[in-house]
């Protein structure tokens, strides 16, 4: 199992664990995994990411109305949003850095 995989399944887990509990730095803790996992987003499936960001932060919310499960299932998406986000910001500056380096 590569760093890669380890990290999102770890970010996974800590949003899922965010999403029903509240402990200390939990906020910190999803950026930081989120920062690192982005590193690891290879240049042909940045767009697709950063699409994914976008797409996340605009809908997580849309299923809250569902009675019983809906609230459970925004907390998830919108502590994964702030995942993908957090990995978003790595994504962008490993982009710039490439092309002012290249």
């Amino acid at each position: 199992m590569s760093i890669n995989n380890i990290v999102r399944i770890l970010g996974l887990l800590a949003a899922v664990i965010a999403a029903f509990t509240a402990y200390p730095y939990a906020a910190t803790v999803i950026a930081i995994l989120g920062l690192v996992g982005g590193y690891y987003v290879g240049a042909g499936d940045r767009t697709a990411y950063l699409v994914l960001a976008v797409a996340l932060a605009a809908v997580h919310g849309a299923i809250d109305g569902i009675p019983g499960v809906g609230m459970y299932v925004t907390s998830i998406l919108g502590q994964v949003s702030s995942l993908v986000s957090a990995g978003a910001v790595t994504v962008i500056v490993v982009h710039i850095y490439e092309e002012l380096t290249a």
